[in-house]
């Protein structure tokens, strides 16, 4: 008998590592469709008992499409238009570069030449220096052909996770050799766990991005799509957050001679934008998770160096589950 459960456990491990292996290529997008699908799972269920599981799981599918994700590209092409055109508009000079090259020099001791940026072989070396911050994700993203898949990939994932759900967690929960009370402890924290995560991140850096939106358009700067979409992007994660974005624009208006505007939007960056970021996201992260703040931010960088991008919300996940799981430990077998 000890043998056969050896035998298994061993075979279990080669395939298990085995299945890594074949997923780990598309990992950002398999884990991204488990982060769609647990969004999308409460509207299911609910819709899923009025016209059933494969009508509401393929509308759903399609809704989000249409709701989500043509906009959010729309965004993303007007916002990469704006940039090269931005990146043109410097080395036209019209954006009194030479005074911001003298400002920068006068104060900081640093050369720069701004007319000479060529923003497709900065995003190039972009890509290999911060590899290991985003390159993981850069790479799986990257190619049109491995996006397709990947993205084939990831519908495949939420259709069948919204169909399949709860046979799933049925399966998980018959296999898993746990008191059904642990489990459902278990199970409810990485529910609220993964809940916090996402509202915290997702909807704090939303807000920022467009709080910090509308202060660069009242202040006149140019190109906001572009802004906005980098301080969305930004806000993400914790400690970088908005203020990369609109004080430099804040100092770039004083710089060129518009002080009044400089001071609103360095005002109005203090008062409003980082004081978002400081309330929202361990008001809605910290207590809900019931996480220490500096578990979220741990977990959020050591998740994009291990995972990539997804790694912003599955690090902190991540922790969460573990301390849940030490802390049943702890309850009820130490």
């Amino acid at each position: 008998m000890k043998r056969d459960r050896a035998f298994l456990l061993v075979l279990a491990a080669v395939f298990g590592l085995l299945s890594y292996l074949l997923v780990r290529p598309f990992l950002q997008y398999v884990l991204a469709g488990v982060l769609l699908t647990y969004v999308l799972w409460p509207v299911h269920r609910r819709l899923a008992s009025r016209v059933g599981e494969q009508v509401s799981a393929l509308s759903l599918m399609i809704a989000t499409t249409l709701v989500v994700v043509v906009p959010v590209a729309l965004v993303l092409v007007v916002a990469a238009d704006q940039a090269f055109e931005l990146v043109s508009a410097i080395r036209r000079g019209e954006f009194a570069v030479a005074e911001v090259e003298a400002f920068v020099e006068r104060y900081s001791g640093i050369a720069v030449d701004l007319e000479a940026i060529d923003l497709r072989a900065f995003l190039r070396r972009s890509a290999g220096d911060g590899s290991a911050l985003f390159g993981r994700a850069l790479d799986v993203f990257g190619g049109v052909s491995t996006a397709f898949i990947g993205l084939t990939i990831l519908a495949f994932v939420v259709y069948y996770l919204l169909r399949d759900g709860d046979a799933f967690l049925a399966w998980v929960r018959d296999v898993a050799p746990l008191p059904e009370d642990v489990q459902d402890e278990l199970f409810e924290e990485m529910d609220r766990v993964m809940w916090a995560v996402l509202i915290g991140n997702v909807l704090v850096a939303l807000v920022q991005g467009v709080l910090t939106g509308i202060g660069l358009a009242v202040a006149g700067v140019p190109s906001v799509v572009f802004l906005t979409v980098v301080t969305t992007l930004l806000s993400l994660l914790p400690l970088i957050g908005a203020s990369v974005v609109w004080f430099p624009a804040a100092v770039y208006l004083f710089v060129v001679g518009r002080p009044v505007a400089a001071a609103f939007l360095f005002v109005y960056g203090t008062a409003v934008v980082s004081l978002s970021d400081n309330y929202l996201r361990p008001m809605i992260s910290a207590h809900e998770a019931r996480l220490n703040p500096a578990i979220l931010v741990v977990g959020i960088f050591g998740g994009v160096y291990a995972l990539g991008f997804m790694g912003l919300f599955f690090g902190p996940i991540v922790l969460g589950i573990l301390r849940a799981v030490l802390d049943v430990f702890a309850r009820e077998y130490a």
